[in-house]
C-alpha cells in the first residue's frame, strides 16, 4: 500500500492473492447462487445429541417397516456419536467447543456425563473407559473434586447469575445420574426456572427480569419442568399455580417450535429440550418427537453435530460485502454478472421476515443468520442484509427496485425500533434483560450504523430524522463503551487464548469500519481506536485477539481492513502518519499472504463466541475477511496512486 516502498512484485502477488481467493468464494456457491458454508463439528453439541437420543425412544412417525429402520437409525447415530466424542478427546483428558478449542468444563462435563450413561453403545470399551477415566482426572482438576457439590459450583461459576447454560448443563448432569443418585437429591444443585411465567403474554415477558435470555424460552419450559416434576417446591402455592401452568406453557413450547424441529437450529437447545421433557415425565409429547427427528437428521457422517445447521443468510451478507469491499456496488458488480446478482438479490428479499415472530415477537422487517426454519430474527444480520442489498445495486425492472426499496424501509425500521435507551443495538429484543446477548453490544450498534448510513439518502425523506437521531445516540453509546485503552469489546465473538475470552480486535475493527465510512477527519475516539490496533501488531505482522495472542487470519484481515480504510482519510492525528498506518498494513498484507500461500489455503480459528460462551469456527470466515481486507487494500493503493499523480 505504501507506494513510495512497495515494490512491483509486492502489488502483484497481493493481487494474484486476492483474485485467488475471489475464485475460491465465487465457487463455495451453492446451485441457488448463494452462500451456506460450513461450521464446525462440536463435542459439546455432540454430546447433548447423543443424550437425547439415548434417553428418547421415539422415532420418527411412519409405516412399521420405516420405524425399524429408524431405530437402527437412532442406535447407529448414539454408536458413532460416542466414538467421535472418544476419538476427539484433547489431550489433558477434557473437550473443547471445537477440535482446536481449548478444554472448558462446561463441554467436559456434557461428554463425561454422556459417555458415563450410555457407555455400553460405544463400539470400543476399553479406549471408552480410558477416556473417561482421564476425563475423570480432568474435571477433579477444574472443579476441585468430583463430588456433585463442587461440581455444580464450579459449571454456576462459569456463568454467574445468567442461568441460561449452567441450568442445561447441570439437568443433562442430573438425568445421566453424575450428580448423585435419586435417593440422594441429584436435582437440589439445579436452580428452579420460572417457567409457570411463559404462560403470560409475551409482551410482560421484558418486565419479569427472567433469570434467561431471550433466545432460551424454550429451556425455561423445558427444564422448568424438569426440575419441578423432580424435585418440587415446598410452597403449595407455588406448586398448585405450576401445575395449573403446565398445558398452557407446553402449548407456548409447541407454538415456538419451528417446522423442522430444531430451536435456533441449535443442537444443543433441541438437545436440551428433548431430554428435558422425557426427564419430566413428557416422552410422549410431540415436541419430543420433532426435536429427535431434527437431531437425527443434522448428523454428519462422522457421527459429529454442529453447533447450529448452518450461517447462510449471515456468509451470503458477508461474501457479497466483502466482494464489495473498497469499491461499492461497483466493484461488485465486476465479479458477479447481473444476473448473478439478481439470483442473490432475490434470495435473500425472500429471507426477510414478514410477520411477527412468534418466538421473540420480534416485528416484520428483518432477517435471521439462516434460510431455515430455526432462524430468528436479529441486528446483526438485518444489518448484514441492509448492507449486502445496497451492494448488489438495484435491478433494471421497476417492481423489483420497488420490491427492494420496500425491504429496506422495513429492515431500517425494524433497527430503528430496535434501538435501545442506551444508544446501543442489542441482539434480538429491546430491552429484555441485562445478560450477554441481549444488551446492547458495541459490535451490532456499530454494523447497525452502517446500514443505516447506506439507505439514509434513498428512503422516504421522513425516516431521515429518525435515522440522525438514532445515529447520534449510537455514536454516544460507542464513545462510552470506548475501554481506556481505546478498544471495543464485541458481542459474538471472542478469542480462547485472550483474559476472560475477550477480542477486542474484532470489536474494535468492526466500530471503525461505522466510523470511518466517509473521508471527513478522524474523529478522536476513531484515532484512540486506530491507535490500538497499531500497537497490538505481532511482531510477526498478523493481528490476534487482542495484544501478544497468535496472529489468526481472521483477525489480521479485520484489523488490516480497519487501517486501510483509516489510511484514506484526509486528515490524521501526529500520531497516525499515512507512513505509518501503511507500514503496519503492508507487514499484515504480507503475513496474510504468507499465512494462506497465496491465497490458496484458509484455515479458520474459534473465534466465534456462540450462546452461552460456546466456540465455533466457520470454514468461509478467514477467507471472506481476507478478500474484504485485501480489497480493501488495492482500493487504498489505487486512491494513493492518484493522489500522487
Amino acid at each position: 500500500m505504501n507506494t513510495s516502498t512497495e515494490t512491483s512484485a509486492t502489488s502483484d502477488l497481493r493481487a494474484q492473492s486476492l483474485a485467488s481467493a475471489t475464485r475460491l468464494l465465487l465457487a463455495a456457491r451453492t446451485p441457488a447462487g448463494h452462500w451456506v458454508g460450513e461450521l464446525s463439528s462440536s463435542a459439546l453439541s455432540t454430546a447433548t445429541a447423543v443424550f437425547a437420543l439415548y434417553k428418547s425412544s421415539h422415532t420418527i412417525a411412519g409405516a412399521p417397516d420405516s420405524q425399524t429402520i429408524n431405530q437402527s437409525t437412532h442406535q447407529r447415530l448414539i454408536t458413532a456419536g460416542l466414538d467421535w466424542l472418544i476419538h476427539h478427546q484433547n489431550p489433558d483428558g477434557g473437550w473443547g467447543d471445537t477440535t482446536i478449542s481449548l478444554s472448558n468444563i462446561s463441554t467436559t462435563a456434557l461428554c463425561w456425563a454422556t459417555l458415563g450413561a450410555a457407555h455400553r453403545h460405544a463400539s470400543d470399551a476399553p479406549a471408552t473407559q480410558a477416556a473417561l477415566a482421564a476425563a475423570n482426572a480432568w474435571l477433579a482438576r477444574a472443579a476441585g473434586s468430583l463430588a456433585p457439590a463442587d461440581l455444580a459450583r464450579a459449571i454456576v461459576a462459569r456463568y454467574g447469575k445468567d442461568r441460561t447454560f449452567s441450568v442445561p448443563i447441570l439437568t443433562l448432569c442430573a438425568l445421566a445420574g453424575r450428580l448423585g443418585a435419586d435417593n440422594q437429591d441429584p436435582w437440589r444443585f439445579i436452580p428452579q426456572l420460572p417457567f409457570e411465567l411463559a404462560a403470560f403474554p409475551q409482551s410482560w415477558f421484558r418486565f419479569f427480569r427472567l433469570p434467561v435470555v431471550s433466545y432460551a424460552l424454550p429451556a425455561l419450559i423445558s427444564m422448568g419442568l424438569a426440575r419441578h416434576r423432580n424435585r418440587p417446591t415446598w410452597n403449595p402455592l407455588a406448586r398448585i399455580i405450576r401445575r395449573l401452568t403446565t398445558r398452557r406453557v407446553l402449548r407456548v413450547l409447541s407454538t415456538i417450535q419451528p417446522t423442522g424441529g430444531g430451536f435456533l437450529e441449535a443442537t444443543p437447545l433441541t438437545s436440551f429440550v428433548a431430554m428435558s421433557l422425557i426427564g419430566a415425565g413428557f416422552s410422549d409429547h410431540p415436541v419430543v418427537a420433532h426435536c429427535v427427528d431434527f437431531l437425527m437428521r443434522s448428523a454428519r457422517p462422522d457421527g459429529s453435530w454442529p453447533i447450529d445447521t448452518n450461517l447462510a443468510t449471515w456468509i451470503t451478507t458477508l461474501s457479497v460485502n466483502a466482494l464489495s469491499a473498497g469499491g461499492g456496488s461497483a466493484a461488485g458488480a465486476r465479479i458477479i454478472p447481473p444476473s448473478e446478482r439478481a439470483q442473490i438479490r432475490d434470495w435473500l428479499l425472500g429471507q426477510q421476515y414478514r410477520a411477527r415472530h412468534p418466538y421473540t415477537g420480534a416485528p416484520p422487517g428483518a432477517w435471521a443468520w439462516t434460510d431455515l426454519p430455526g432462524g430468528v430474527p436479529d441486528a446483526d444480520d438485518t444489518a448484514g442484509a441492509l448492507l449486502a442489498l445496497h451492494q448488489l445495486g438495484a435491478s433494471d425492472e421497476p417492481a423489483q427496485v420497488a420490491r427492494t426499496l420496500e425491504a429496506a424501509t422495513l429492515g431500517v425500521q425494524w433497527l430503528l425500533n430496535l434501538q435501545n435507551s442506551d444508544g446501543g443495538i442489542p441482539t434480538f429484543c429491546r430491552g429484555w434483560t441485562n445478560l450477554p446477548f441481549d444488551r446492547s453490544g458495541p459490535d451490532l450498534t456499530a454494523h447497525a450504523l452502517l446500514a443505516l448510513a447506506a439507505w439514509r439518502s434513498q428512503l422516504p425523506s421522513d425516516f431521515t430524522p429518525r435515522i440522525d437521531t438514532a445515529a447520534s445516540k449510537a455514536q454516544r453509546y460507542l464513545e462510552r463503551e470506548q475501554r481506556a485503552d481505546g478498544s471495543w469489546l464485541p458481542l459474538w465473538f471472542g478469542n480462547q487464548a485472550n483474559a476472560d475470552d475477550e477480542n477486542p480486535t474484532y470489536g474494535t475493527a468492526k466500530v471503525l469500519f461505522a466510523l470511518l465510512t466517509d473521508s471527513t477527519p478522524l474523529p478522536q475516539m476513531a484515532q484512540r481506536g486506530v491507535t490500538w490496533l497499531l500497537k497490538s501488531q505481532n511482531p510477526d505482522g498478523g493481528w490476534g485477539g487482542g495484544p501478544k495472542t497468535p496472529s489468526s487470519i481472521e483477525e489480521t484481515a479485520l484489523a488490516v481492513d480497519a487501517l486501510a480504510l483509516a489510511s484514506t482519510h484526509r486528515q490524521h492525528s501526529p500520531n497516525l502518519s499515512p507512513d505509518l498506518l501503511a507500514a503496519a498494513v503492508d507487514r499484515g498484507c504480507a503475513w496474510l499472504i504468507a499465512r494462506t500461500q497465496a491465497g490458496h489455503r484458509f484455515d479458520p480459528s474459534p473465534i466465534g463466541f456462540y450462546f452461552a460462551k460456546l466456540w465455533y469456527f466457520e470454514r468461509e470466515y478467514p477467507l471472506i475477511l481476507f478478500i474484504s481486507a485485501l480489497s480493501r487494500v488495492e482500493a487504498a493503493s489505487r486512491n494513493v496512486i492518484m493522489s500522487a499523480e
